[in-house]
C-alpha cells in the first residue's frame, strides 16, 4: 500500500463568509492583518484552527466579545 501526500490548502472564515488565501506562505497573523483592512473587526479577532475538513485547512476568525468602558 503506497502512501500519497497531498498538499493542503489553507481557508478562511469569517462572519460566515469564505476568504480566501491571499498567499500560502504569508503567515496566519498576515492574513489577518491583510484582511482587516477590509474587516476593521479582524483588527481584535481571535484565529481559531487549523480544522481539517476535506482537503482544505479552515481557519477562522473569531470576533473579541467584550464590553465597552
Amino acid at each position: 500500500m503506497a502512501l500519497t501526500v497531498t498538499k493542503m490548502t489553507r481557508v478562511f472564515q469569517f462572519n460566515g463568509i469564505r476568504l480566501p488565501d491571499p498567499n500560502p506562505e504569508m503567515t496566519v497573523d498576515n492574513v489577518k492583518a491583510l484582511y482587516s483592512a477590509q474587516y476593521p473587526e479582524l483588527t481584535t479577532a481571535v484565529v481559531n484552527g487549523p480544522e481539517a475538513v476535506g482537503d482544505k485547512l479552515r481557519y477562522t476568525f473569531d470576533r473579541a466579545i467584550g464590553s465597552k468602558g
